[in-house]
This record gives C-alpha cells, structure tokens and sequence, in this order.
C-alpha cells in the first residue's frame, strides 16, 4: 500500500483544543441572559440544550455542557463567537458617557466653579459640601503626587448621580469649555 492510501487521520491534540472552544463557548451561552441569547445565531435543538443547561447543577451541568458541545460541532462557530464578542463590547452611548465622566472630573479638580454650579443646577441630588469635598481632596493628592483616591471617589459620585437622574438636555453641559483650559 502506498502512503496515499492511508486515511490521514486529525491531530488528536488539536481535536482536544476544537473540543476545549466548543465547551468553553457552551459555558458562556448557558452563562447568557435570555434577552442576549435571542440575538444569538443558533439552531432550536441548540436554545433548547442552552435553556436546560440553565436549570442543571454539578454533574448535570457538565453533562449538558458535552451535549452542547457536540451539538455546537454541527453550528455556525464563527458567527455565535462574534455575536457574543459584540455583545461583550460596551456600546457607543456607553463610551460616550464615560468620556462625558472624564470631563467633568478633569474640569472639576482644575477649578472650573461654572461647571460645578451647572452640575448642581442640573443634579439636584448632588450634596454641595460632599462634592466640593472630593474636588478639594482630589487637587491636593494630585498636587502632592500622591495615588487618586478622592479622584476615583469623585468619578463614581458623579456617575451615581447621572444614573439616578436622567435629565432631558445632558447635552448642555457637553458643549461647555473644553478641557485644556
């Protein structure tokens, strides 16, 4: 017989690791929201598996997880993957209103009282002395080179209070001065 002949067989350590994605991947759909997986493009048999998979514990989880597995082997892998990398990115609003964050504690610790008396205009839940506090704190540990601690205090505040109040026109403190000042 010539070499031709023989069935060349996979690697059976590549095998293991094509194996190790799919449980991996089944983990993270079980693991999945109900309202995330619906964007997920899967098969029925396959939201099925994923919907029980939800209710088992242990050693039935595990089970499930192989089931899934095998039954990944016969979807579209690539798509499911870059749907849930999708997903995991944070969204644009999201971004923009980290950034939005940034400013405003950038432009607080360098002084910017018009700013301040627009956020608390804007915020009726901010506590004036308790702001004040940290904008201080935070100027005097960036002035001693010291770690930002009341910096870090001070960007959570403000994101609890825009949470906690949505107000209508956000963008009037957006277009304010920029912040090289």
């Amino acid at each position: 017989m010539s070499e031709s002949e023989y069935a060349i067989r996979p690697n059976k350590t590549q095998l293991k690791r094509e194996i190790k994605v799919l449980n991996q991947l089944g983990k993270e759909l079980v693991g999945l929201p109900d309202s995330a997986l619906k964007k997920v493009p899967i098969s029925e048999a396959m939201r099925s598996a994923i919907k029980d998979g939800k209710r088992f514990q242990r050693g039935a989880l595990q089970r499930q997880l192989r089931r899934i597995a095998t039954l990944m082997q016969h979807e579209d892998v690539e798509a499911i993957q870059q749907e849930l990398a999708r997903q995991k990115q944070p969204s644009k609003q999201q971004t923009a209103e980290f950034h939005q964050l940034e400013q405003w504690r950038d432009r607080l610790i360098a002084g910017d009282d018009k700013l301040l008396t627009e956020l608390i205009d804007q915020y009726p839940v901010i506590e004036r002395q308790h702001i004040r506090q940290l904008v201080r704190n935070a100027g005097l540990e960036q002035k001693r080179d010291k770690p930002p601690k009341s910096a870090r205090l001070l960007f959570k505040y403000l994101s609890e209070v825009k949470r906690q109040t949505k107000p209508d026109d956000d963008d009037s403190l957006n277009q304010s001065e920029p912040v090289d000042q």
